[in-house]
């Protein structure tokens, strides 16, 4: 489990005394403690692994912002702080498809799911999101669905 993962990394960066990389890994333990909070409130998700990758997903969409912030701001030493972070976050990520595996996945998915039109959008994106969460950039997926389904 990726919780599991994370609370190793944080024991083994307090033992290394890496405070940049605890710092990070302490911002991600806060984040997923909101989303259980949030959670508490709705109906609990079927799989922690798709919650976890959310939140991470969103972490390091955050970071990207950030960085094209900081550089064209002119402010270098807050982007390569951002960079570090986003590293930390990033290792945490199922690894990202290519856009040709990704294509491929969508394809298979219509046909799976027999979607044959625009309003059948929804239910491959649902799907596309609970099998494929963290390995597949979810806007650039949205394209590639909508293509298919023209």
């Amino acid at each position: 489990m990726i919780r599991d993962d994370i609370k190793a990394a944080t024991i083994d960066a307090m033992k290394a005394k890496n405070s940049a990389r605890l710092g990070a890994l302490r911002l991600i333990a806060a984040a997923l403690k909101n989303k259980d909070i949030e959670l508490r409130t709705g109906t609990a998700p079927a799989d922690d692994d798709v919650t976890v990758a959310d939140v991470l997903t969103k972490m390091a969409k955050q970071r990207r912002e950030s960085i094209e912030m900081y550089v064209s701001g002119n402010r270098p030493e807050l982007a390569d702080a951002e960079r570090a972070e986003l590293g930390v976050i990033e290792s945490f990520l199922p690894q990202r498809m290519s856009a040709g595996e990704a294509e491929a996945v969508v394809r298979d998915l219509v046909a799976e799911l027999g979607a044959s039109g625009p309003k059948d959008m929804g239910r491959v994106m649902a799907a596309l999101k609970e099998r494929f969460a963290g390995q597949i950039d979810m806007s650039s997926a949205s394209a590639m669905v909508k293509a298919a389904l023209a």
